[in-house]
């Protein structure tokens, strides 16, 4: 099998869990660090899958390598390649696929529900999950529906929430989190929990019952990186 590429533009952000549950799974993945000013790699031919994670920069911020990933998504979708993008990677899946994405009304951070939409009852990218489920968030921007995709989950502050295209998955929360990358956002982002917003709870809350937390939210990733992982080897055969 062809790995699996990640792509990470962030120190703090990488693959975490997802890459845990690559491992369990037998599936070749390698990573390819932005944030160390690796290049962007081209063409798809040499993989079975793309992922991107998140970012401390925005999608519409003019850097090049952000240009880069854009092209590359397009030409992902063009060859069939499957793809999934967590946070920042789903908002710059949205933009490159057609999507618009713009500043929230205030920031979404800690453990909050999502809920099922029925759209999903074709796809069966959520088979085996309730229709509310928590996971955990940290971000203030938003991104409008691809044209052509399906919207699967919303949250009370942040309407969009998951989309599927074809084989690729956008998700605008984070189901990687481990106990540690968890506190070290904290350390690092902590002045954002400072700010005025109806959805972001405090450093205290956040941690409260967090190894508990942690796993249930992996049942959770195993649920919804499975039902992906199953599209990227259905591409490869």
């Amino acid at each position: 099998m062809k790995p699996i590429r990640i792509f990470r533009h962030i120190a703090c952000e990488g693959p975490g869990y997802l890459g845990d549950f690559l491992d369990r799974q037998q599936v070749p993945w390698e990573l390819v660090c932005i944030d160390a000013d690796r290049p962007v790699p081209a063409g798809v031919d040499d993989v079975s899958g793309l992922v991107f994670m998140g970012a401390a920069v925005g999608v519409n911020d003019k850097l090049a390598w952000i240009e880069a990933e854009l092209n590359l998504i397009r030409e992902a979708k063009h060859a069939g390649v499957p793809m999934m993008g967590i946070c920042f990677g789903a908002q710059l899946m949205s933009k490159a696929l057609g999507g618009v994405v713009t500043r929230g009304e205030g920031m979404e951070i800690g453990w909050y529900p999502l809920y099922r939409l029925s759209s999903d009852n074709q796809g069966g990218w959520l088979d085996g999950l309730p229709v509310e489920f928590d996971t955990f968030h940290w971000h203030a921007d938003t991104f409008s529906m691809p044209p052509g995709s399906q919207p699967l989950l919303m949250s009370d502050c942040y309407k969009n929430q998951g989309y599927v295209l074809n084989d690729h998955l956008g998700m605008q929360f984070h189901l990687e989190m481990t106990e540690e990358m968890v506190e070290s956002w904290i350390d690092k982002y902590g002045r954002d929990l400072k700010l005025d917003s109806c959805c972001i709870q405090s450093a205290e809350v956040i941690k409260e019952d967090l190894r508990g937390r942690i796993q249930r939210l992996h049942k959770i990733s195993d649920v919804i990186y499975g039902n992906w992982l199953k599209r990227v080897k259905n591409h490869e055969t």
